[in-house]
Order: structure tokens, then sequence, then C-alpha cells
């Protein structure tokens, strides 16, 4: 048994739209990572399974590799690449989901289409401050994932009996990735509960942690290395710790998308260090990703310095500007803060 944390209203609107639309979309934001492609399958497959048969899901960039066994990625559209496809699904659709976002500017060429439709819209989300542009919006930020969010949805409806395993893989994926394995954001009991619920439905947790985490490739270890010992900058007076990576040394080592996943974290194993940024350089911007452990607010400084936002450990961003100046940003900002005393820095802010 799982709080009922969604409210009963949002509940019962958005199952209406359900019961009568003919045509969905679901979108998710742009780079998308494991738990926007995991809760948008999840809910693909649980669609499918409530005898809905024309049901697309569209993301507004390719994503990485690692995410691609994953069940249903053979039908999902990649607007980047088939975009007048991408906008005639989204001009016949009667509903639209949008999950693992908060803002329309995160969808980015996707947001015009999505916006000017005249579907139902249903935003199911877990990020902070979410922009009012959906006619139903669950947004709970004090939930693990998008993918928890979607599983909770699910069984609102009094619909868990339509959970298989291929949606059960989707949202397992989800939840694993967005907590780092279970390593953050992940102390509440319900997610245990529902990761039961999941292996009873017949996943294999260990197969999909090692499909997600080691299977990549001999360029992203060779990378890794090369951050590891050429690009981490520790600032051990400010518990913090810096990576930044130009699209030359990127393609030094043929780059693929999603082989710089997980690179933030890395400083976080030194002892000491609690904040960590990652930052790489775009074709017409800069990346920022940002996480910490404790009470650091890696959102508050995402928030004041590069644009972003997302959750207290772990956030992102954006620059646009040069390499150089990113990493200038980032310098200002650890000069004006104390890792120890984050109240002085919300203040500040």
């Amino acid at each position: 048994m799982i709080t009922k944390i969604i409210h009963e209203d949002k509940i019962q609107k958005a199952h209406k739209y359900i019961e009568k639309g003919e045509s969905f979309v679901i979108v998710t934001h742009v780079s998308p990572d494991g738990d926007a492609i995991g809760s948008a399958l999840g809910l693909f497959h649980f669609l499918n399974a409530y005898g809905k048969e024309n049901v697309s899901v569209i993301v507004p960039n390719d994503y990485p590799n690692f995410l691609k066994w994953i069940p249903g990625t053979k039908d999902v559209t990649i607007y980047e690449k088939y975009p007048e496809f991408s906008e005639q699904l989204i001009s016949d659709a009667d509903v639209i989901f949008c999950l693992d976002f908060n803002d329309p500017k995160r969808i980015e060429k996707l947001a015009d289409p999505v916006l000017k439709s005249e579907a139902r819209k249903v935003l199911i989300d877990h990020h902070l401050h979410p922009v009012e542009f959906c006619n139903v919006t669950m947004s709970y930020p004090n939930i693990s994932s998008t993918s928890e969010m979607v599983f909770r949805f699910i069984c609102r409806m009094g619909l868990f009996d339509l959970i298989d395993k291929n949606a059960a893989e989707c949202i397992y994926t989800g939840m694993m990735t967005d907590t780092g394995a279970f390593t953050y954001n992940s102390n509440h009991p319900e997610i245990y509960t529902i990761i039961g619920e999941l292996i009873k439905l017949g996943i294999d947790k260990d197969l999909i942690y090692r499909r997600i985490n080691q299977v990549y490739s001999e360029g992203r270890l060779r990378l890794m290395g090369y951050v590891l010992y050429e690009k981490m900058k520790v600032h051990h007076d400010k518990q913090a710790a810096m990576i930044a990576l130009s699209m030359d040394e990127l393609n030094r080592f043929d780059y693929q998308t999603g082989d710089t996943e997980g690179f933030v974290n890395l400083p976080l194993s030194i002892e000491g260090v609690s904040f960590s940024v990652f930052i790489r350089e775009d074709s017409d911007y800069i990346k920022i990703s940002l996480r910490s452990v404790g009470d650091f607010p890696c959102n508050e400084f995402a928030a004041k310095y590069f644009n972003g936002g997302g959750h207290k450990n772990a956030s992102g961003g954006e620059f646009y500007g040069t390499l150089e100046d990113a990493i200038k940003r980032f310098e200002q900002g650890l000069t004006e803060f104390n890792p120890n005393n984050t109240e002085d820095f919300i203040k500040h802010k």
C-alpha cells in the first residue's frame, strides 16, 4: 500500500482524458535521460495495454545508446530527425502527456507545436515550480522520479493490473537512473515497496543495472581516464570540484551521445568534496550539470549562475558564451558563498 499523494480530482480528470481519447502523444525534455525515457515508455506500454492503439512518444533530440534496449524505444520519434512527422502527430493528438519537465522551454522546438495544439494536456513531473500550461498538472517535487509518478498515477486509477513486464522495466529504469542507483533522493520507504511490486512483475533489476552502467564504449572509458587525470579541478577550500570539456576534446575520443553521463558524480567520491559541476561545450550553448551531497543546494547555484534549476542535490543549467566564460562564471560563484553556510548563499541570491 502506498500513500495517495496525487490529488483525486487530478486522477479522475486525467483518467477521463484517457477513456475518451483516441490519439495520444507523450513528450519529454531535451537530451532525454533515463527517467524521461523510462516514464514515457512506461506510460506508452500502459496506454497500449489499456487498448489505446494510437500512442506516440516524441523526444526533442537523440538519447544515449545505453537506454536503447528499453522496451519500446524502436517506437520513439526523434523530433530533430523527423520534425514534420512529429508536428503532424502532435496536431492530430486528442491528449498530450508532458513528462519529466516543468516548463515548455525544456522541450525547445517542440514547445511551439505542443502549446498550439488543442489537445487536452497532462503534466506529470517532479521538478520544482511548474509552469501552468496543461489542463492537469501533477507535480510533486518530493517524489524521487517521474517514473515513480507514472507508477502512482496508474495505481491510483485502479489499473495496476495493466502494468506488464515491459512497462515495469521502463518504470524501474527511470527510478534507478534518477536516484543514482538509489544513492540519493531515495530514502522514502515507499520507493522500495514499488520496487518490490516491479520485481513481482518479472523485472531483473540486476540486469537492468548492468545494461545501464556496464555497456559503455572504449572511447567513453578513455575519455573518463582523461577527465580524471587532466580535467578535474578540485577546490579543496570550497569543498567543490569542476570538470570542463570542449567539443574538440570530446571529438578526440569519438564522443557519442551519453558518453559523459555520470561524469559529474565522479568528484563526489573524493573525501571532503560536496559539490561537483560538469561543464560541456555543445554546438550552440554550454551545458551545465551540478550534483551535491548533504545540504548543499546545487539547484540554487544553478538558478543564480546558469539559468537553471532542479533538485537540491541534482540540477542542471545552461550558459550562452564561451567555455572559458562558463568556467569563470562557476569560479565566480565559488567566491560568493561558503558551502558550509548555505543559508548565507540563499540570502545572497
